[in-house]
């Protein structure tokens, strides 16, 4: 398969990290904390920027929040997190941003929802919040949402509709009233001053064909980097599967210059989960690569023994337990791909083709297990002592391969 080629952008820079052109595809989050509660928000802003969330984004929703959003930078600067904070405003951003200048000055970014602004207003305070950001550097993202979508506008091109000669379904409609809404709105931000490098746009929809056929749409219409994400995805595995699709199909064609997994948590659950999505999405669609990639077979008659899955789950554990410390001191060590198999019949063949790999014996097969190292056998194991065998094997691989950073 020929590589992805980048639809063509300008290039906008958010807190010192790169978004468009032929710039890597940067992964995004959101916390779910109640943004003025300082220490619950910089805990998981750590972990999300932690779990390699490149931009988190909170929600700035009140005079509380907004008060807090310095203290929530400067507690990520004591704790030696250097991720960008975005503040994610609706209703009222005019009003907070310009009631809280250290607000305005700690974030990174305002995401802006030109749906709902200010009915009226909405010109008025849109061009509030441009101001602000003009007086602050800060750059944009003008995000609209199929959910909140400007209801005047929509209206507007529903009735042009009716009267057309050939009048399109109103879903058609609803997704050229998105990209209007985007255009129209970030020409009204150049016009107030905002330079047509610092905005970034999105479109955000709940199904998978919408999302595809918006941002086809979009991306048509102007060079500026997109952010793509399925909102409102759901739980699970639903959410982490339609998000995929979308996703894949948009970066596959080169659309989407950052990207957001939306998933709803279980309660209690890792809200980091969308970051490894999101990550593994683009490493399995060979745009960047976060972390070791692990081969296991899904096992079948041949492997009654769970041996061979619990190793699988261990050795992936492992791997991104090291990986902290590897990103700082094994560059490269992420591109490595390491095999676990659990019989004969595949098992050596992907252990070869891995930079290290192992092939366990499957039910009534020989109890022992090659390793491969470089698409050669290195050693057999036996015995009790194979997982931890192994692992002294990939670490000394590690340090072998992928020489420490100067």
């Amino acid at each position: 398969m020929p590589p992805v080629t980048r639809r063509r952008t300008v290039t906008a820079v958010i807190g010192g990290v790169p978004v468009g052109s032929s710039h890597p595809i940067v992964v995004q989050s959101m916390t779910n904390t109640d943004t003025a509660d300082v220490d619950a928000t910089v805990r998981q802003v750590a972990a999300l920027a932690r779990a390699g969330s490149e931009l988190v984004r909170v929600t700035v929703n009140n005079d509380a929040a907004a008060a807090v959003v310095p203290g929530i930078v400067e507690g990520l600067d004591r704790i030696g997190v250097a991720v960008p904070v975005i503040g994610d405003f609706h209703y009222n951003g005019h009003l907070l941003l310009a009631r809280h200048l250290a607000c305005a000055r700690a974030l990174a970014k305002y995401r802006i929802n030109p749906g709902n602004v200010g009915g009226k207003r909405h010109d008025e305070n849109f061009r509030a919040i441009i101001e602000i950001a003009l007086a602050h550097d800060k750059p944009v993202r003008i995000g609209v949402n199929w959910g909140s979508l400007d209801q005047s506008l929509l209206t507007e091109m529903m009735d042009a509709n009716a009267h057309a000669a050939a009048p399109l379904e109103a879903r058609d409609v609803t997704m050229r009233a998105m990209v209007e809404s985007a255009l129209r709105s970030a020409a009204l931000a150049e016009s107030v001053g905002m330079p047509h490098d610092r905005i970034v746009l999105s479109a955000k929809v709940s199904g998978v064909q919408d999302l595809v056929d918006v941002y086809r749409m979009l991306a048509a219409c102007g060079d500026y980097p997109l952010h793509l994400g399925l909102t409102e995805a759901g739980l699970g595995a639903k959410g982490i599967i339609a998000s995929t699709a979308g996703l894949s199909i948009l970066l596959q064609e080169g659309i989407g210059d950052t990207i957001r997994v939306s998933l709803t948590p279980a309660p209690g659950g890792d809200r980091t989960e969308e970051v490894q999505v999101a990550q593994q999405v683009l490493q399995s669609l060979g745009l960047r690569s976060f972390a070791p990639q692990v081969t296991s077979c899904p096992g079948c008659g041949r492997t009654t023994s769970t041996f061979f899955q619990e190793m699988a789950q261990q050795i992936q554990d492992y791997l991104r337990e090291q990986m902290p410390i590897w990103r700082q001191e094994r560059p490269g060590v992420e591109e490595m791909k390491v095999a676990v198999m659990g019989c004969v019949v595949n098992g050596p063949g992907e252990s070869r083709h891995a930079n290290i790999g192992i092939s366990l014996p499957g039910t009534f097969e020989e109890p022992k297990a090659p390793v491969f190292v470089d698409g050669r056998l290195a050693v057999t194991l036996k015995g009790d002592g194979i997982v931890p065998e192994f692992l002294a094997i990939l670490d000394r691989y590690v340090a072998s391969r992928y020489a420490a950073a100067p």
